[in-house]
């Protein structure tokens, strides 16, 4: 009989909270979210963005592949032709640049030192 009667009480259900707070945790949780992931990446895509519609001809970028290109013009809004070498210049699709480079650098980091001999 002891037993039984040990039983029925640790089935008993909990008492539970209100549904308010469970809503509330939801809502702060999703909060989170959004101002930690999801407005940074929101952000950088814009400046990406912001980025890619800047470039115009004459500009060094650098390609998705790794390469570094000088812009020679540009063909609507999605094509740019760049030049990769002396007299090789091919298409590209604008959204595959992955950074602008600035002339400071492109340069290599010891052509401004000078040997002490």
């Amino acid at each position: 009989m002891f037993i039984s009667d040990a039983l029925a009480q640790s089935t008993a259900m909990a008492p539970q909270g209100s549904g308010a707070a469970f809503l509330f945790q939801i809502v702060l949780f999703i909060l989170i979210l959004y101002f930690l992931i999801f407005r940074p990446n929101q952000k950088r895509f814009k400046a990406h963005q912001a980025m890619l519609l800047a470039i115009k001809p004459g500009d060094e970028v650098i390609t998705g592949g790794g390469i570094y290109a000088k812009v020679i013009s540009t063909n609507g809004d999605y094509e740019l032709v760049v030049e990769i070498a002396p007299n090789t210049q091919i298409k590209i699709n604008r959204m595959t640049v992955r950074d602008v480079v600035s002339p400071e650098e492109a340069k290599p980091a010891n052509s401004n030192k000078k040997s002490k001999k």
